[in-house]
């Protein structure tokens, strides 16, 4: 894992959090004294904050220091997601029916 995927990981975990709490992006903005466009950076893995920006995101979202740290559910995700690309790119599936699918719990 390098500094890229820390950060991504970091924002996907700030904006799942986020919305748990049923805090809008301008809410948890203002709680944690950050311009809205800089917490989009944040949660879209552009920029890190400071220690003080994860003090301040704790006491915001209600939760233990290390709660923001919990990335294990997306590397998971990420398997699946390499896996089913793998088997598509390989014609391992019925890309036909796997799509039906994908539309049916889509929408």
């Amino acid at each position: 894992m390098n500094e890229f995927d820390i950060k991504k990981l970091f924002g996907k975990r700030i904006k799942e959090l986020k919305i748990k709490q049923g805090l809008t992006q301008e809410q948890l903005a203002e709680m944690i004294e950050v311009g809205e466009r800089n917490l989009s950076k944040i949660e879209c893995g552009n920029v890190f904050v400071k220690a003080s920006t994860i003090t301040k995101l704790i006491k915001a979202l209600k939760v233990e220091p290390q709660e923001l740290f919990e990335f294990s559910q997306y590397q998971e995700q990420n398997n699946l997601k390499q896996e089913l690309i793998t088997a598509i790119q390989n014609n391992d599936v019925d890309v036909d029916l796997l799509y039906k699918i994908y539309r049916s719990i889509k929408y």
